[in-house]
């Protein structure tokens, strides 16, 4: 069961507010000694998570099917980074990796539990029932009906690494694939150099933009490559394709060769994700874009984990003024407080 975006937590009833976790969406499937761990895409993850695995073997029902998020939590709070590295190739990576960064399962959803199917019920009753799963191990997210204790959790929650709050209509059955839920994001703008670009891939090279490539000053003055726009009308990728023709440059820029220091992000490399180098145009970076963003990752110098979204130019903004301390930092919040339902921040 999905959810849409939206703006704010209403003040009316007849919604079921819980935390919005910042992990791996999953269904677990147990039918006795089998056990299935099974994304939103319906590939199984298992092998990249033994230590789930056995933590729910004694923990759950014989016979049971839950919906969830898969997380890792590192320095109490929520760590995507750490969460995307345990999905590797090699058997000897991931027993090392579910050593060091352990997974856990959060639970929001209940679908089945022995011979009760619980789809057709609506989110209350499956609320009821979830809740009577916690034990050592199995973790329920906490929920809430009152808006006003929503919105200190859409707040405070951040600072452990989560990513807003979910409502969910009291009343509605689950629905597979269909947007019936609620999501409220947070959404925050930052001013960024304009670095590079790539051509949209439906068209010839030079006549329409397909992404911005953005970038942020460290406090050495050194440039990083921070993440993309690349939501454009698509007459809107002609006119920028002009408008930038003449910011294109061969020359000397601060991501390629003897420019670039170590450590520097770069776009473009190889990555886990992709096996070869992914093409960029460099442009001079005199222009300053103003944009939105819901969530960074990568610590010390974080970059926007999804695509960021287009708001205006900044000419009143010098490139050289575009750095990380603009980037709001949440206060800390105690994880396990979180998972207690506790509102109290953290020391």
């Amino acid at each position: 069961m999905l959810a849409r975006p939206v703006k704010s937590i209403p003040d009316s009833g007849e919604l079921l507010f819980e935390p919005k976790w910042d992990g791996f969406r999953c269904l677990v499937f147990r039918d006795g000694d089998d056990l299935t761990l099974q994304s939103r895409a319906g590939k199984p993850l298992n092998r990249y998570f033994p230590e789930v695995l056995d933590t729910l073997r004694a923990a759950l029902p014989d016979r049971v099917v839950a919906d969830g998020e898969l997380v890792v939590a590192r320095g109490g709070k929520l760590d995507f980074d750490a969460l995307t590295e345990r999905v590797h190739p090699a058997e000897s990576r991931v027993r090392l990796l579910a050593e060091r960064t352990p997974a856990s399962f959060v639970a929001f959803d209940l679908l089945a539990l022995d011979d009760r199917a619980f789809a057709d019920e609506p989110t209350s009753v499956r609320r009821e029932h979830l809740v009577k799963l916690a034990a050592d191990g199995v973790h329920i997210t906490p929920a809430t009906t009152d808006p006003a204790t929503a919105r200190e959790w859409f707040t405070l929650f951040e600072g452990a690494g989560l990513d807003g709050v979910i409502g969910k209509p009291l009343a509605a059955v689950y629905e597979p694939n269909k947007r019936i839920m609620f999501k409220y994001k947070h959404t925050r703008t930052a001013d960024c150099v304009l670095a590079g670009l790539r051509w949209h891939v439906d068209g010839a090279e030079g006549e329409a933009v397909g992404s911005f490539l953005l970038g942020l000053h460290d406090e050495h003055g050194v440039l990083h490559h921070v993440g993309v726009v690349g939501s454009f009308p698509v007459a809107r990728r002609r006119e920028l394709a002009a408008e930038l023709a003449d910011l294109v440059t061969d020359g000397a820029h601060p991501w390629l060769g003897e420019a670039t220091v170590e450590g520097q992000r770069l776009p473009g490399g190889i990555t886990r994700w992709r096996a070869k180098e992914h093409a960029w145009v460099p442009l001079r970076p005199e222009r300053v874009v103003e944009v939105s963003y819901e969530h960074t990752e990568g610590g010390y110098l974080s970059r926007f984990r999804h695509t960021a979204q287009f708001l205006r130019w900044r000419p009143d903004r010098e490139p050289s003024s575009c750095d990380y301390a603009q980037l709001e930092e949440p206060a800390r919040y105690d994880l396990d407080a979180v998972l207690r339902g506790e509102v109290r921040p953290s020391a």
